[in-house]
């Protein structure tokens, strides 16, 4: 019972911070730019943790990665979200520093597989603050409420998927990498997207400000269909390095990883989505 009630605490308040973060976009971007580079710098750490076994990188290296990170998620803001032209043209900046900077350090590390260490913080750019970044993306090319919209489609996701992997689950999906996880579960969280796409279009379309039920429900299967996907990913990688959770930051939930891990192959899924099967939403 406290391990359900820690749970549910924990999840409503990683849920409000998102929320809070996208709906405040409109009056000031203040909490948006600390909830998702936190997301970044504390994935990245765990993804660093997972890896500890296999080869310890120093401090210096881990804090230049959780940074470049955050670069990342900032490039990306000032890119899209720029008021200016000047701030626009400086974009590159904190990603060609980061890319210097962590190259450079590594000569200075003669003890370390150079190969390994690169690749591990190179993969922690590309598999975390790369797709959390993209989200400045999709911003810039819907309404804010709209990217509520995919996250609230990730969490109807998870949650058809649990119940109905819970009560319906007998056939496998992917038993190599995750045994608990099963078609009955990913049906059900389909449905669930999809049912939720639905009612969000008829009761809330002018909150979320949608373009039209068609373009609307194939966001909710490109977000049920890559989050199966990031899950499946995420598993992989614990998997690889023999750990049951990312992290413990998160009381019942594990780590920042663990909740996000839909959304690191989400949100480039459905920012293509949105540039190239729904042009006309440009």
């Amino acid at each position: 019972m406290i391990n359900l009630i820690q749970r549910v605490l924990s999840g409503v308040i990683y849920i409000a911070l998102i929320v809070a973060a996208i709906l405040l976009l409109d009056n000031s971007p203040v909490m948006y730019l600390l909830v998702f580079p936190l997301f970044i710098v504390v994935g990245i750490s765990e993804l660093i943790g997972m890896a500890r076994n296999e080869d310890t990188q120093s401090w210096l290296v881990n804090v230049i990665d959780m940074l470049g990170g955050v670069g990342v998620f900032v490039a990306f803001y000032l890119h899209y979200e720029g008021a200016t032209s000047q701030s626009r043209a400086l974009w590159l900046l904190p990603i060609a520093s980061y890319l210097l900077l962590r190259c450079i350090v590594q000569l200075y590390r003669p003890k370390q597989n150079a190969l390994r260490s690169l690749e591990r913080s190179f993969l922690a750019m590309g598999y975390v603050a790369l797709p959390v970044s993209m989200l400045n993306g999709i911003m810039s090319i819907t309404a804010p409420r709209l990217l509520l919209g995919m996250f609230i489609f990730i969490w109807l996701y998870d949650t058809g998927a649990y119940c109905f992997g819970m009560l319906f689950g007998k056939h496998r999906l992917f038993e190599r990498i995750s045994p608990k996880k099963s078609w009955e579960g990913v049906i059900g969280g389909v449905v669930a997207c999809i049912a939720g796409a639905y009612a969000s279009f008829y009761w809330f379309d002018e909150f979320f400000q949608v373009p039209d039920l068609a373009t609307w429900i194939g966001l909710s299967v490109v977000v049920a269909v890559f989050s199966t996907f990031g899950d499946l990913v995420e598993s992989l990688i614990k998997r690889s390095v023999g750990v049951k959770d990312s992290g413990s930051i998160i009381p019942g939930h594990g780590g920042v990883l663990d909740r996000i891990d839909s959304l690191l192959l989400v949100a480039p899924a459905v920012l293509i989505y949105l540039l190239l099967i729904v042009p006309g939403i440009r």
